[in-house]
């Protein structure tokens, strides 16, 4: 009988993430509060988005290799202490250039969560569970973004905003402390069963290929790994709006205060956590009614895409409730696609290149997060001025509406058809083995 720790290990991963996004969720629930206080407008607040995708960007690129290096546990290990220092420093600011930089160093820190989450879950996972194992850890997005407008305001007006950050930056120290005692590689685990461990590497992919020792620019030269990076720069920056500005829409559309703002919010946060998991499950349901992976996760992302595309006729939309529902739909289909486009890197590179496949991915997500908040808070200045704010919502929900169709439609054309090895990454040309359903002989593709 096969062990079950590596869900034990998924777990750990889940809640990392959950803290990840509590911590980065905290300012844009204070937003309502602190902007009178520290006079920010909403491109003031914009460059502090800004700000945390930036640093985000620079440490995907940073920290994707160096995660590949020093392995998960110490690299997840260092990133925790690190964004949760600086969740923690948001307390002991005094002003919005002091705010700008505890602000940077979060996304500093917290842009090592999704590339250490998901070489570990390559590492402890075959490649027909890790969509759903994918799906539970970004599930950790949503539980996040449900438990911060449930505790937030309440810590705010209980507490005072600063007791909030250092609240919830402490959490991460106690993670640190169980991942630490817990977590090994599969190979070094005195935990998991001989049984287990055979399974795992019984039914891994890629792992036969040889270890990359290639520059890391070498990546950008494939298809895939610009495949990913579109996606991930189309669709993320949607995600950031929905997560830093979903709560000042509201107040400024149906006119919440801080401690109204929780309902509506945990109702759109919570449908993510849905949509993660069942994003996960229905490519892993498909690969085991035997679809080719890589149209399991095509299919998946497709379907997710167009449960995205009500939300830009949101314009025609005046009941509160109904646009919730229509923002319930979106933020669950963007998780249930990105349980399915962070799994993509397993699925085309050997372990070896994963995290830095998943940091050049992180970084374009993070330079679309960077070019859109600029947009947002210009284009809502300017409609402020015009007392049409809702008019400058509209434009943006079109532009989330439209998004995640046209990356599907641009990741067709780059998708390739087959694995890459580290021998391709050093090429400029790849060899296409045979499909084994069609028999098709061998071809050069170039890329």
């Amino acid at each position: 009988m096969v062990g079950k720790y590596r869900w034990l290990i998924c777990s750990l991963l889940f809640a990392a993430t959950t803290i990840n996004y509590v911590d980065r969720q905290v300012l844009s629930l204070l937003k309502p509060l602190l902007e009178h206080q520290f006079n920010w407008s909403e491109k003031d607040y914009s460059y502090l988005v800004i700000i945390f995708q930036a640093c985000y960007a620079v440490g995907f690129i940073s920290f994707g290799k160096l995660i590949d290096r020093l392995g998960t546990r110490i690299g997840y290990a260092v990133c925790m202490m690190v964004w949760s220092l600086a969740s923690i420093g948001h307390a002991f600011v005094s002003g919005t250039a002091s705010f700008g930089f505890v602000r940077g160093l979060l996304g500093f820190g917290e842009s090592v969560n999704f590339p250490s989450a998901l070489k570990a879950v390559s590492e402890w996972f075959p490649a027909q569970e890790r969509t759903l194992a994918v799906g539970m850890v970004t599930a950790g997005t949503s539980i996040g973004a449900i438990m911060a407008p449930a505790t937030v305001p309440w810590l705010a007006v209980t507490y005072g905003w600063k007791a909030t950050f250092i609240i919830t930056g402490l959490s991460g120290f106690v993670w640190l402390a169980v991942w630490l005692y817990t977590y090994q590689v599969p190979e070094l685990s005195s935990r998991l069963s001989a049984e287990e461990l055979h399974y795992i590497q019984k039914n891994a992919n890629n792992t036969e290929l040889p270890q990359f020792k290639g520059r890391w620019i070498d990546l950008l030269k494939m298809k895939a790994t610009w495949a990913f990076a579109v996606g991930k720069f189309m669709t993320d920056p949607i995600w950031f709006f929905i997560l830093f500005w979903l709560p000042s829409y509201f107040s400024d559309r149906y006119h919440l205060n801080l401690q109204h703002l929780g309902l509506p919010l945990m109702v759109v946060y919570c449908s993510t956590s849905i949509g993660s998991v069942g994003g996960g499950w229905l490519s892993s349901f498909m690969v085991g009614r035997g679809w080719k992976v890589a149209n399991a996760r095509q299919t998946t992302m497709l379907i997710m895409a167009l449960l995205v595309v009500p939300l830009a006729f949101s314009a025609h939309v005046e009941a509160m409730w109904l646009m919730i529902i229509l923002l319930s739909l979106a933020a669950a289909a963007h998780q249930g696609w990105s349980a399915n486009i962070y799994s993509l890197p397993a699925d085309h590179f050997p372990k070896e290149m994963i995290a830095s496949v998943q940091g050049i991915g992180g970084m374009a997500g993070s330079i679309g997060g960077m070019l859109f908040p600029l947009g947002i808070g210009i284009l809502l200045d300017h409609y402020r001025h015009l007392n049409s704010i809702t008019t400058g919502y509209y434009i943006l929900f079109t532009i989330c509406g439209s998004a995640y169709l046209t990356a599907w439609c641009i990741m067709q054309l780059l998708i390739p058809k087959s694995p890459v090895t580290p021998n391709d990454v050093m090429s400029k040309s790849i060899t296409v083995p045979p499909d084994a359903r069609n028999g098709n002989i061998m071809q050069r593709a170039t890329v």
